[in-house]
């Protein structure tokens, strides 16, 4: 029989799947097989099924409750076309899977090549059993019921080790120069465990292979995704690999002319300009070095989408609705030589160049104007800081100031 544990709970015999998905993700059965077979080799106590299966309930007879079912599981078991056996045996008060029905669970066989890895074997067999075993993790551990101590323990074990086969089947494919596969982990490990800067060994084997283009726009739809869908910034070692291997990118020889082409902004819309977090960064360090020169008057506005009571809102449908219609009137309300970013959920930065702080009231005044609709009870709140110059070097002897 083959079990699968990651992404989800499946039970296949002779190629038909009769259990798994989420209707079927919190009954008895799905939960006593789950538990039973995970823990096949040592067996499961009476004590340990039960507080299990029925937690707190109020039960006349729980040790009766469980034989039912024990006895129900067995009959699915049966009409699901297994063979007639004693599937679930019972020896001193503890529960076993009978042996007489092999198991082939995809937790087991990850945790089993994992420990080869960790074994002896040449840098070609320990690859093989890396990118073997990464495979076999398409998911969480159970995650219908990772609210579950056992099963949450074990999520994160299994998580552990995914990322520990990562970093060893990377360090291997480095060696080897062999940066195809290497591009195809990482964006495999990303979509399975996001948020844990695998995209940083998609960007490597990228611009080792000299497809830097990719690697710039991997960069900025990462840094995206990170701020507009889950209000996060990228770690420091994903913004410092990035620069350090911007550093190895070389460009292709082109006439002025063509650049200045690519540069310009085709867009001729009204309103500030929208942009990602690099490039919002980058304007405003670019705007602090003029201010050295020019003395603008420049300030960082920062936009949060707040409920009835004042409070910055989290979550939801209605977050999402205003935090789009924030956009709008942000980019409605200020002027095209402004910068706006997007900077995580319900949360906006305005970069103001060349204002005054009262500047600044009339140009709330407008978002206001522009967002809120009707009797609304939802508003925003602003927090506006000046942009300080700060000084840079001074030039030295025979460079112009």
């Amino acid at each position: 029989m083959v079990v699968g544990m990651f992404d989800g709970f499946s039970l296949t015999w002779n190629g038909n799947t009769f259990t798994g998905g989420t209707k079927s993700g919190q009954t008895q059965f799905t939960q006593l097989m789950q538990y039973l077979l995970h823990n096949r080799e040592k067996g499961v106590s009476r004590e340990q099924l039960e507080r299990f299966l029925f937690e707190d309930r109020d039960l006349e007879n729980m040790h009766h409750t469980l034989r039912t079912v024990v006895y129900n599981a067995k009959k699915k078991l049966r009409a699901a076309g297994l063979p007639d056996v004693n599937y679930i045996e019972q020896q001193g008060g503890v529960y076993y899977w009978t042996k007489q029905i092999p198991v082939l669970e995809d937790a087991v066989e990850m945790e089993s090549l994992y420990r080869k890895v960790r074994g002896e074997g040449t840098a070609d067999e320990k690859l093989g059993w890396c990118l073997e075993a990464c495979a076999l993790y398409t998911g969480e551990f159970l995650p219908d019921l990772a609210g579950t101590m056992w099963v949450a323990q074990e999520a994160k074990r299994y998580r552990t080790m995914f990322c520990a086969l990562v970093e060893e089947a990377v360090q291997l494919l480095r060696t080897q120069g062999d940066f195809d596969r290497m591009e195809e982990l990482g964006r495999y490990a990303s979509e399975i465990n996001p948020l844990s800067d695998w995209e940083t060994v998609t960007m490597e084997a990228l611009v080792s292979r000299g497809r830097y283009e990719e690697a710039q726009q991997l960069y900025n739809d990462t840094v995206e995704r990170y701020f507009q869908e889950e209000g996060l910034r990228p770690s420091r070692r994903f913004m410092e690999l990035f620069n350090r291997l911007g550093q190895q990118m070389e460009y292709q020889y082109a006439v002025l002319d063509d650049i200045q082409a690519e540069l310009a902004e085709e867009s001729t819309e009204q309103g500030g300009y929208y942009c990602s977090y690099p490039v919002f960064q980058g304007i405003y360090r670019m705007v602090e070095r003029m201010m050295e020169r020019g003395g603008q008057s420049v300030y960082l506005m920062l936009c949060t989408v707040v409920d009835s009571k004042g409070n910055p809102m989290k979550e939801g449908p209605l977050l999402d609705e205003l935090s789009e219609r924030l956009g709008k009137a942000i980019s409605s309300s200020v002027r095209r030589s402004d910068a706006v970013n997007r900077f995580g959920k319900g949360q906006y930065l305005v970069l103001l160049v060349n204002t005054t702080r009262e500047n600044c009231a009339v140009v709330q005044k407008r978002i206001n104007y522009h967002f809120l609709v009707r009797r609304q009870r939802t508003g925003v709140h602003y927090y506006v800081n000046s942009v300080i110059c700060t000084p840079g070097p001074k030039p030295t002897q025979g460079e112009s100031a």
